[in-house]
């Protein structure tokens, strides 16, 4: 598995040295810091062959975490590793820079004697790791035999993510369904490509060791009750089914139940946790349409006018909405002017940014530009790159809704109704971009 782990400095300097097999020498560590940190070019890819050795690495800000192996290993392993290390980080203390590593090397040292065993990951997940990994160091001296046993069965039982006895006063449950929603779009309004990334982030501050079932409108379980001659739920209230692509869940989810049923089932890790992700390219809403129009007037000047419009229920507000128009790089002058919110001329960055706080649903705004070009030698016409645009919206681009969130335990003595529920909808742009 595993031969070795390095964390780098942007100088190329290593924070953090822990190597699990005989066949990785100093060499390695020199060898990633010359041919990738100090290469020339770019290092695009993410693995490395140097001499028989692979560098598989993440960058963090500054930082660089390279896993090294002479063995034929399991890439997408080793992948999930270094993120899940980046998490269990950022958890233990914020962001991960080369003060805050410098700063708890002795706590990420400890963290890699519980996380890796002889270079193979063993029990990663942060709830389990802090029951006896503090920023202190590790509990061990002051703690009864009784939690000693507890934190035993946590990390060798069969639910590792959580620990017997956690009680709550109140009984609550949050769940996030984060979107983003990527697009390309022709001038002429016609889609090239669309696809929504989503997220369900739970958390959960329940007591015992409650059993959880979390239902959406996946089109495969809308079917089956319309086959069945169940209650259509999603044709009364109005609701589309949606056709998920791809999905990945969190370890605590029953995979049994979800092939059989379409039912995600699971004991939940206490407090925050990424519960599925998921990916949808059918039926997608897109929030915004922008309509360009470029019209060059002579070699001198351009004239610019861009409308957007909201395409979304008048009740609903989006908000953070920016949208970049390019201009081309001999731009000597731009006059700017708009109906709603600001837009700046950014001569460092070739645009003309736009910024509008809020914008309600089925409106429409338009800016208009003209840019003054300096005369050049260059015969190459200008490329046009696209507009893009960044906004948040309080609903889901896929049509994703939660059609129901149920808790049931059976020791305690509260039921499913004793547990207050908040769902929120936020759908973001990702790369969001129309041709000009």
């Amino acid at each position: 598995m595993i031969g070795g782990l390095f964390i780098y400095n942007h100088k190329g300097e290593v924070l953090i040295s822990r190597v699990y097999r005989d066949d990785i020498g100093r060499n390695a560590v020199d060898a990633f810091r010359v041919n990738v940190i100090h290469a020339r070019q770019q290092v695009r890819s993410p693995v490395t062959n140097i001499a028989r050795t692979s560098f598989f690495h993440v960058k963090r800000s500054n930082i660089w975490l390279a896993a090294v192996t002479k063995q034929n290993v399991n890439a997408a392993m080793v992948f999930e590793f270094l993120y899940k290390m980046c998490d269990v980080m950022t958890a233990y203390f914020g962001k991960i820079s080369e003060e805050n590593i410098k700063n708890n090397f002795v706590l990420i040292y400890e963290l890699l004697d519980e996380i890796l065993d002889f270079g193979y990951p063993q029990n990663s997940e942060t709830g389990a790791l802090k029951t006896f990994i503090t920023q202190q160091g590790i509990k061990g001296q002051h703690q009864t035999k009784e939690e000693q046993s507890q934190i035993t069965s946590q990390v060798t039982g069969q639910i590792g993510w959580r620990r017997e006895g956690i009680k709550y006063r109140r009984n609550e449950l949050f769940l996030d369904v984060l979107e983003s929603v990527n697009l390309l779009m022709s001038p002429q309004g016609q889609v090239l490509s669309a696809h929504v990334s989503g997220r369900v982030v739970m958390k959960s501050y329940l007591s015992g060791m409650p059993e959880c079932k979390f239902g959406m409108n996946d089109k495969i379980v809308i079917d089956k009750q319309g086959k069945g001659g169940a209650s259509d739920e999603a044709g009364k209230s109005g609701k589309q089914s949606i056709a998920i692509d791809d999905c990945t869940f969190h370890q605590c989810v029953r995979l049994s139940k979800f092939d059989s049923e379409r039912s995600i089932s699971f004991i939940p890790p206490d407090g925050e946790y990424e519960l599925m992700r998921y990916r949808t390219t059918k039926d997608i809403i897109l929030p915004f349409r922008v309509i360009p129009l470029v019209r060059e007037v002579g070699r001198t000047k351009l004239e610019v006018k861009v409308v957007i419009k909201s395409n979304f229920k008048p009740s609903l507000l989006a908000q953070k909405i920016e949208v970049r128009i390019p201009t081309p790089l001999n731009t000597s002058g731009v006059q700017v002017i708009c109906m709603k919110g600001k837009a700046k001329y950014k001569a460092s960055e070739n645009a003309i940014v736009w910024k509008i706080k809020r914008m309600a649903g089925m409106k429409e705004s338009q800016i208009s530009a003209e840019i003054e070009l300096l005369p050049t030698n260059d015969k190459k016409k200008w490329a046009r790159p696209p507009i893009s645009m960044n906004f948040e919206v309080p609903f889901a681009p896929s049509g994703l809704k939660v059609r129901y969130l149920k808790v049931f335990e059976s020791k305690l003595n509260y039921s499913d109704h004793d547990v207050i529920k908040w769902v929120r909808y936020i759908g973001r742009s990702g790369i969001y971009e129309t041709r000009c």
